[in-house]
């Protein structure tokens, strides 16, 4: 089917466009170059816009012809939201209004809504599912939490079939404009400096490789029973010390690991649990952590990232 991905230039869209066009997708990328330019695509043989999903006429050109969408396009992370609030909102909450209209005046069959986990739901004793009630304590878990109520709408009002699925925290190559904590941490090895951990080092989270991502967000574009929210996710808890000291041992770097004041607005632990993805989707996970974090550090070492 022919296919628009929104923030298709990005760190998830690169990696989940050539599977798309494995499975025999006629790709459309709209993007505003604001992380990643066209180059990161040349390449694929996909038909790239640029455009802003906050610009219905972007949106309206970008939906001609198009049978599904895949909503990646996204502000910042935890920390941005913090600082620009109203920025996140945007392009987060007023963003996924615009592209839902957009596909629903088009006639768009299925949207695919890119959300999260952790920051959507809160501080919550791990492990967190769909049954979890979402407190988010920042902007951006916010903004998700609003993309997700509104794809919730346009399926009750217009019959648009929409899902969200609740990413974990992902990693992997082509990562290297992404902000989070396996990127710094990778960096900051391969650059023979200090690896910071913003608190004690207990805070946890679910590292989820991004080749496995790709396969679920592709078993959620083609599922029809696929509905609501769905989290992708490892199902397993890593302390923020413990992945630190992979990263040390995987990339052979001799730095010390140090530690500063926790930030606000970041949740203490988190890991989900994927059972509605393993009924619906047929997804699992198969990508190991150390594994995983092996490939994506060798990505960065060839790429002199």
């Amino acid at each position: 089917m022919r296919t628009l991905v929104t923030g298709g230039c990005g760190f998830v869209g690169t990696n989940l466009v050539p599977l798309l066009l494995e499975r025999g997708a006629d790709v459309r990328i709209l993007d505003n170059f604001s992380i990643a330019g066209p180059d990161r695509v040349a390449n694929a043989g996909v038909e790239v816009l640029e455009g802003d999903v906050r610009d219905p006429d972007a949106v309206r050109r970008a939906m001609d012809g198009v049978e599904a969408v895949i909503h990646l396009a996204a502000f910042g992370n935890v920390v941005d939201s913090i600082a620009e609030p109203h920025d996140n909102f945007d392009v987060n909450a007023r963003g996924t209004l615009v592209v839902l209209d957009g596909a629903a005046r088009a006639g768009v069959r299925r949207f695919v809504f890119a959300s999260t986990g952790g920051a959507l739901i809160g501080d919550a004793s791990p492990p967190v599912d769909e049954h979890s009630v979402p407190r988010p304590i920042s902007p951006y878990g916010a903004s998700k939490l609003a993309g997700e109520g509104y794809c919730h709408a346009y399926r009750g009002s217009y019959g648009l079939e929409t899902v969200a699925l609740r990413f974990a925290n992902v990693y992997g190559p082509r990562s290297e404009h992404k902000k989070g904590a396996v990127t710094a941490f990778i960096k900051r090895a391969l650059g023979g400096e200090p690896l910071i951990i913003y608190g004690d080092g207990s805070a946890s989270r679910d590292f989820l490789y991004v080749e496995d991502l790709c396969r679920g967000i592709v078993a959620g574009l083609l599922e029809p029973a696929a509905d609501g929210v769905i989290h992708l996710a490892s199902e397993r808890e890593t302390a923020m010390v413990e992945l630190a000291r992979l990263i040390v041992d995987i990339s052979g770097a001799e730095v010390p690991i140090e530690h500063e004041a926790p930030r606000r607005g970041e949740v203490e632990r988190n890991f989900a649990m994927a059972r509605r993805a393993s009924e619906l989707l047929g997804f699992q996970a198969t990508v190991s952590l150390e594994e995983g974090l092996a490939r994506t550090v060798e990505w960065f070492r060839h790429n002199g990232v």
